[in-house]
C-alpha cells in the first residue's frame, strides 16, 4: 500500500505508474480516493468543531450548577445532547469513508522502480546474467518423473489416490536428496550470517491480506472451513506478519532470516506437460530468506539476496539466470523483482526455480511495521524476499543436470556429508 500522501501531492504519478503496470482500470481508483480524502477531512475538521462546542458547553454547565442556575444548565445540557448525537453520526460516516479509502488503497499498486522493463505480461521479462555454461549431454533425457520412478525415488499414483491431483510420494534416496538439498540450503544461508527460523504454517487473514493482493490471495491461499486461518503458500507470509503492529529497535535492523516451512497452493488453472509431475503442485517445501531494514539498504539488499540464490545453485552445478521481472509481471505490492531460472538440458531452456522482490514499504505500511530513526520519528520499514531453494521443482533441474547416461544421477560434493557420503544415486 503506497502512502496517500502519494495520492494527495502527485496523483498524476500514482495514475501513470497503474498504466506502466496496464491496470487502467484501477485509474477511476485514484480520484476516488482523493475525493474520499476531502470528504474525509472535512468531516473530521467538522468532528474537532463539535467537539471543542462541547467542551466549551460543558464548562458553561459547571459554572450555571455552581451559582444554582438549574434550569438554563438543563437547556445547555439538551445542546450537549445535540452535540453528542452528531458527534456519533460523524464518526460513523467517518468511519465507512476511512474504511473505503483503505480498500481503495489496498487496490492501488506499489510504485515500481525506473529500471523495472515496461511490458504487459510475462514474455517481455528481459534476460540479466547468466551463470555457468548450460550444457547438453549427448543422450536423451527423459521427463523428470520417468527419470526418478527408474530411480526408485516417485509414486505419484498413490497419491492420486490418497490425495488427488498436484501431489505426490518421495520415496528412499530421492526423499533423503530432497531433504538434503534443505538442510544445505538452511546451512548456507546461516553461513551468511541470517538466523534459522521454524515459523507456523497458518495464519490469519490480516496477515494475508497485509502481505500480498486480494487476487493473489484468491489464486493461491488455502482457507481453513470455520477458522479465521490460512495454510501458508510461502513462509514469506507468517515471517513478515511476525512484526505485525510493531515497532522495530533500530540498533536491530537490518533483521536477516531464513525459514523453512511446507507451502500450500491452489495453482488454480491447467497447465502444459513441463508443468505436470512436481513443477506445479499444491504442496511443496521452501528454504526462504526474508530481510527486513532501512529504506536506504534495501536496493544493496536485493542485490545480495538473489546473489545468494545463484551461489547456492552455482555451488550445486547448475547453470541458472537472472530473468528481470517487466511491469506487466510485478504483483501489486512489488517495487521490482526477479526470478532466478535454472537449465533444463531436457528443454533446452531455462525455467523458473525462485523469485527476489523489494516491496519497499508496502506490506510494512499495510501490516503496520515501524521503527524509530534517529530524528525519534517511526517510519515504516522496508521488507525483501527470495526463494534459497525450492524442492521438489529444484529436483527437476538437479536430476536433469546430473543425470548420467547409465540413469544414475551423480550428487555434487557439497551435498554428500548430507548424504551420507553417497556419491550417486542408481537405478533400482
Amino acid at each position: 500500500m503506497i502512502d496517500i500522501n502519494l495520492i494527495r501531492n502527485n496523483s498524476e504519478l500514482v495514475k501513470e505508474n497503474i498504466k506502466k503496470k496496464f491496470q487502467d482500470k484501477k485509474l477511476p481508483l485514484v480520484d476516488e480516493v482523493l475525493n474520499l480524502d476531502k470528504k474525509a477531512r472535512t468531516l473530521k475538521q467538522e468532528r474537532d468543531s463539535l467537539r471543542q462546542n462541547r467542551n466549551a458547553f460543558s464548562d458553561k454547565i459547571g459554572l450555571l450548577m455552581r451559582d444554582k442556575k438549574i434550569e438554563e444548565a438543563n437547556k445547555i445540557k439538551e445542546e450537549v445532547r445535540k452535540i453528542n448525537e452528531k458527534i456519533i453520526e460523524v464518526e460513523k460516516e467517518e468511519e465507512l469513508i476511512s474504511a473505503k479509502i483503505k480498500k481503495d488503497m489496498m487496490l492501488i499498486p506499489n510504485i515500481i522502480a525506473d529500471d523495472v522493463p515496461i511490458g504487459e505480461n510475462d514474455s517481455k521479462n528481459v534476460e540479466g546474467e547468466r551463470f555457468l555454461e548450460p550444457k547438453i549431454p549427448d543422450f536423451e533425457i527423459p521427463y523428470h518423473t520417468d527419470i526418478l520412478e527408474k530411480l526408485g525415488g516417485i509414486d505419484i499414483d498413490s497419491s492420486r489416490r490418497t490425495s488427488g491431483q498436484g501431489f505426490y510420494y518421495l520415496i528412499g534416496d530421492i526423499a533423503r536428496l530432497h531433504s538434503a538439498i534443505l538442510s544445505y540450503a538452511r546451512d548456507f544461508m546461516i553461513d551468511k550470517g541470517f538466523t534459522y527460523v521454524v515459523p507456523p504454517f497458518m495464519i490469519r487473514s490480516e496477515v494475508v491480506s497485509g502481505v500480498m493482493s486480494f487476487e493473489e490471495m484468491d489464486d493461491m491461499m488455502y482457507k481453513i472451513e470455520g477458522e479465521d486461518l490460512f495454510l501458508i503458500g510461502t513462509s514469506e507470509h507468517c515471517m513478515i506478519g511476525r512484526f505485525m503492529g510493531q515497532i522495530i529497535d533500530e540498533n536491530k535492523l537490518p533483521l536477516t532470516l531464513t525459514s523453512y516451512s511446507p507451502c500450500f497452493r491452489k495453482e488454480k488453472g491447467a497447465h502444459g506437460i513441463e508443468e505436470r509431475g512436481i513443477y506445479r503442485i499444491h504442496q511443496f517445501e521452501k528454504q526462504e530468506m526474508i530481510v527486513i531494514c532501512k529504506p536506504e539498504e534495501a536496493n544493496d539488499w536485493y542485490e545480495k539476496m538473489w546473489h545468494y540464490t545463484v551461489e547456492l545453485f552455482v555451488s550445486l552445478e547448475i547453470p541458472v539466470r537472472q530473468l528481470i521481472c517487466c511491469s506487466g509481471d510485478l504483483a501489486d505490492l512489488k517495487y521490482k523483482s526477479c526470478d532466478i531460472e535454472a537449465w533444463s538440458p531436457r528443454q533446452k531452456k531455462y525455467f523458473e526455480v525462485g523469485s527476489c522482490s523489494n516491496l519497499t514499504d508496502a506490506q510494512a505500511r499495510r501490516l503496520n511495521i515501524r521503527y524509530k530513526n534517529k530524528k525519534g520519528e517511526n517510519v515504516f520499514a522496508y521488507t525483501l524476499n527470495n526463494t534459497v531453494v525450492a524442492p521438489p521443482r529444484m529436483l527437476i533441474a538437479f536430476i536433469e543436470n546430473h543425470l548420467q547416461k547409465d540413469g544414475s544421477v551423480i550428487i555434487p560434493e557439497v551435498l554428500r556429508k548430507y548424504m551420507g557420503g553417497k556419491e550417486k544415486i542408481e537405478i533400482k
